[in-house]
């Protein structure tokens, strides 16, 4: 079994971030760029949980659920990933996904 307490802590860090953040800092692109992260983490889920099956995009809920978003996008992963390396790639987009928000 593969530890993925960091992944999870890590978004979750990001989600607070971004709950705290003023409107216009989530306006200025933070929520977009939570809601790019989110997607990716869910069609990694979903490729890895069927192969071969076309993902389905995650819906745009709003700028004030991007928080949310990610955080059930990486539960969902989290519950498919096989590999360090899965983790070690998920880790990484998210560290890009915050440094990009500027949260």
């Amino acid at each position: 079994m593969v530890d993925t307490t960091v992944l999870t802590q890590a978004v979750d860090h990001f989600a607070d971030r971004l709950r705290a953040a003023p409107q216009s800092r989530l306006q200025r692109g933070a929520a977009a760029q939570a809601l790019e992260l989110a997607r990716e983490l869910a069609r990694r889920a979903q490729l890895l949980e069927a192969p071969g099956v076309e993902p389905r995009v995650m819906p745009d809920a709003g700028m004030f659920a991007a928080a949310d978003q990610i955080t059930v996008a990486v539960h969902d992963l989290v519950m498919v990933i096989s590999t360090e390396a899965e983790v070690e790639d998920a880790l990484a987009l998210v560290a890009e996904a915050q440094k990009r928000a500027g949260v």
